[in-house]
């Protein structure tokens, strides 16, 4: 059983940065996952699709985004550290949502929550108006 480890939500006023990190256990590399994904989710709210990454050569990513997160979010894998960090930019109040990290083991939509096998515990961010 795989392990994600989230760290480095808080809370942050409107227009600030906040970088989260998902560790994943030593036993399973994040480049032998199909992807590794973020998803958030707010209070009320279903959990949605932020960002993934899928290998795409010897140390490199592709990465996908939400519409409502791209060009303020960037996602990143780190080999050395077995890390997947998601930066976060120009936030808003409306990212406000507990945020988890996820890996999928086989091909899927990767939009979709239902395509990911692990799922970290979720750590919380707050943007402050």
């Amino acid at each position: 059983q795989a392990q994600l480890v989230e760290s480095g939500g808080g809370l942050v006023q409107l227009g600030g940065s906040l970088r989260v990190s998902c560790a994943a256990s030593a036993s399973e590399r994040i480049a032998t996952y199909y992807a590794m994904g973020w998803f958030r989710q707010a209070p009320g709210k279903e959990r949605e699709f932020v960002a993934a990454i899928t290998p795409s050569g010897r140390n490199s990513y592709t990465g996908y985004y939400a519409d409502s997160v791209k060009g303020r979010f960037t996602i990143f894998g780190d080999n050395a550290k077995n890390t997947v960090y998601l930066q976060m930019d120009s936030l808003k109040p409306e990212d406000t949502a507990v945020y988890y990290c996820a890996a999928a083991l086989r091909r899927g939509m990767i939009q979709s929550v239902h395509s990911y096998n692990y799922w970290g515990q979720g750590t919380q961010v707050t943007v402050s108006s």
